[in-house]
Parts: C-alpha cells; sequence; structure tokens
C-alpha cells in the first residue's frame, strides 16, 4: 500500500525540519521576481512543516545542468549545511533526476524541487478518496519522467517533507509497472468523473457559481459565509484540495455555489489536470467568482496566473466572471513621496484608487470586500443575486414570472 493512503506509516517530523531555499536570478527572471518566488516557496515550505533558516540566490544565464547553481554556491550551500541543524534543501525551479542525485550525493541531506513540495502537501492535505487518488496519479507522473537515478532517493522509508510519495516497501523498479498504475488510475478517476457526471446532472438547471482563485486568497472562508456551512479554512498554502457543493439562497432565489482548489505560479499543467473533477465544476460553472487577495503585493500577478490557467486547462473563455477583492481589511500602502520620480508600484496605491481601477475595467462587475470580518457582504450578495437572476429566468420563466407579480 502507498504511504498516502496508509496513514499509520506517516511520520510527521516536519517541525523538526529546517530548510534552505535556493532560485536563479537569470535575464528571464529579474531579482525582484526571483525575491517574490521565494516569498511564495518559503510559504509552501512553512505550510509543510518545514522552517526556512536561509536562502541562497545566485545570477546566472542559465542553471547549471549538474548542479542548477555554480559550484562556488554549491559549496556555499554545502558548507552552511554542515554548521547548521539543515534536513533539507529546496530549489525553486524543477530539478532533473541527473541534479537531484548530485546535489544530494554533495549536500547529504533531502533535496526537493518546488514541484515535489506543492506534491507533498498535496498528499499531506488529501481526505477523500478521490483526492488521494488524484494526489497519487500526479506523483507517479511526475516520477515517471524521473525513474532513473530516483530510486535510491525514494527507497529511505523515512518521515518528513518530500517522504510521502507514493513508494511502497521494495520501490517498483520497472517503468512498466509505473505506467500500469497511472492507467489504473486514471480509469478510477475517470469512473468517479462518470458519478460526479450524473450528479451534477441530478442537480437540475440551477444555477451553478464557482469559486477560483490563487491559492490562500480566502476561497473557502468565502464559501462559509454565503453558504452558512464550515468548510475547512486556513491560512495556508493548498488548504482546499476537495471540491464543495453547497445549495445557497438569496432572496428566495436558489443556485449552487462550489469551492474549488487554488492554482499557484509554476504548477505543471499535469498537476493540475490531475483533479479533472475540479475543472469538470469551473467548465459546468454558469458563473465564475474570482476571488483576490488585494493585501498581497503581486495581487495582479496572482490574477494573470488565474485567468491563464482558466484559459489553458479549463477552457472557461466567455464565461461570466465577478471579480471579489477579499481582505480589504489587511490592505496597506505607502503615500509615495512628491519628490519621488520613480514609477508607482502598487504599495503606493490608495485602496479608492484601485477601486476605481478595477470598477472601470470590470464594467461595475467586482466589489471589495472581507470574508474573515463580513465586510461589504451584502453588496456581493446583491451582485450575485443580479447575475443568478437572469439565467435563472431564462430557465424557469414561470418563476420568473412569479418573481415579477407576485413578490416571491
Amino acid at each position: 500500500m502507498g504511504l498516502i493512503d496508509d496513514k499509520k506509516r506517516e511520520i510527521n517530523t516536519a517541525e523538526a525540519e529546517n530548510a534552505v531555499l535556493v532560485g536563479l536570478i537569470t535575464p528571464q527572471q529579474p531579482e525582484a521576481k526571483t525575491i517574490e518566488y521565494l516569498d511564495e516557496l518559503e510559504f509552501l515550505a512553512h505550510t509543510a512543516g518545514a522552517q526556512t533558516v536561509k536562502r541562497f540566490v545566485q545570477r546566472t544565464d542559465t542553471p547549471n545542468s549538474t548542479s542548477y547553481v555554480g559550484k562556488g554556491k554549491l559549496e556555499e550551500i554545502v558548507e552552511f549545511i554542515d554548521h547548521h541543524d539543515v534536513s533539507l534543501v529546496v530549489f525553486d525551479d524543477d530539478l532533473s533526476p541527473k541534479q537531484i542525485a548530485f546535489i544530494e550525493k554533495a549536500a547529504r541531506v533531502k533535496v526537493l524541487d518546488r514541484t515535489s513540495l506543492i506534491l507533498d502537501i498535496f498528499a499531506k492535505r488529501a481526505q477523500t478518496a478521490n483526492a488521494k487518488m488524484q494526489v497519487e496519479l500526479a506523483q507517479y507522473q511526475y516520477l515517471l519522467p524521473r525513474l532513473t537515478g530516483l530510486w535510491t532517493h525514494l527507497e529511505r522509508q523515512r518521515g518528513g517533507i518530500g517522504m510521502r510519495g507514493p513508494g511502497e516497501t521494495q520501490i517498483e523498479t520497472d517503468r512498466r509497472i509505473i505506467k500500469t498504475k497511472i492507467a489504473l488510475l486514471k480509469q478510477r478517476l475517470a469512473d468517479y468523473d462518470k458519478q460526479k457526471v450524473i450528479q451534477r446532472k441530478n442537480r437540475g438547471k440551477l444555477t451553478r457559481i464557482a469559486l477560483v482563485g490563487y491559492t490562500n486568497v480566502g476561497k473557502s472562508t468565502l464559501m462559509n459565509v454565503l453558504s452558512k456551512s464550515e468548510v475547512f479554512a486556513e491560512n495556508k498554502l493548498f488548504a482546499t484540495l476537495d471540491t464543495t457543493v453547497r445549495k445557497v439562497v438569496i432572496d428566495n432565489l436558489p443556485f449552487l455555489l462550489t469551492d474549488t482548489v487554488g492554482f499557484i505560479r509554476k504548477l505543471p499543467t499535469h498537476l493540475v489536470e490531475s483533479f479533472k473533477s475540479t475543472l469538470d465544476e469551473v467548465r459546468d460553472a454558469d458563473i465564475l467568482v474570482h476571488v483576490v487577495d488585494i493585501s498581497h503585493p503581486q495581487f495582479e500577478d496572482q490574477v494573470e496566473v488565474v485567468n491563464r490557467t482558466l484559459q489553458e486547462v479549463c477552457n472557461a473563455a466567455g464565461k461570466e466572471m465577478i471579480m471579489v477583492f477579499n481582505k480589504v481589511d489587511q490592505f496597506t500602502y505607502t503615500p509615495k513621496d512628491e519628490d519621488d520620480l520613480t514609477p508607482r508600484q502598487r504599495e503606493n496605491i490608495p485602496l479608492d484608487e484601485l477601486k476605481e481601477t478595477w470598477m472601470a475595467r470590470m464594467a461595475g462587475n467586482c466589489v471589495f470586500i472581507s470574508a474573515k470580518h463580513q465586510q461589504n457582504i451584502a453588496e456581493l450578495k446583491q451582485l450575485l443575486y443580479d447575475k443568478a437572476r437572469i439565467i435563472h429566468s431564462e430557465r424557469f420563466p414561470y418563476n420568473d414570472f412569479l418573481f415579477q407579480h407576485y413578490d416571491v
């Protein structure tokens, strides 16, 4: 039985793990962007249970094909590990099997890249049988092209971050067996998806609204506020992996509200596609509610990541979209000094100006709220009601007649 299916074999030593992070500054990725990515990588490590004790950044044209960083930088990293209690090195980009083997031999600690760290978090967060299957499929798809040189790394049956892989006592050494497992998981998920299709059909013609957005922007908290339910919500990345659907009624107008898994930068397409049932909920939705953390310094970049993923993976182009800017209670800005001639950044723009800009851009289809403090929720409900009412009246014209003439 795989580790992700055997909770008794999970040994959570994450709290005791200290990690160092490694990133590159390249012509394609300037220093500001690298720092931003490493901030997010540190949050990922924290979510997995590790404490970041040091960051290493190197400026280079391209990653080293053997060691990712240059020889001197790798020696610097190894020296730091030798003199500090560090058990984990996390790289901000995907590593090849050759790079992992070389770095592990030099550092003598666990080596993960961004994708394997995310997969570890997914394995830790998965609760339902379906979510576990989706995670296991993503893990095998990640491992398949990395079989060479990775088996000795994966055979170490010890706990901690990165050790929640789909391994067994004797890790499969045959590529054919891995492919068979992938095919079997895909078939099981396909059978599950058929059941979900039937469930969606049984929901009738009710208007469907899906919450989408970057991870940790407050979708689950908003779901709880609107549906008066208790969906798990936490200030960590990927707190929600399972799709949750609730019936919501606003002024006697019913609709279905769906909470979905959050997106993130540098997330491989095959990993996103593993969560097909979540994406199907997005594809079938009549209205998408794009939740944004407006307090985040790079919220516009996060908006772009979500929009691009929706177009490329979810085929959501042309759907009705409402922008919900959450966490206004945490929004801060620094007024720009009159003598400062540098271009303004997000942190120099006041909230009122951002509101005007986005209201004009979205033709009014946006609202600014605090789900945590239930600030401006009434305006959001009114906007949802107005949009859902149009679709509802098209599908249930008789009910719309009652709405208009009898104040139902």
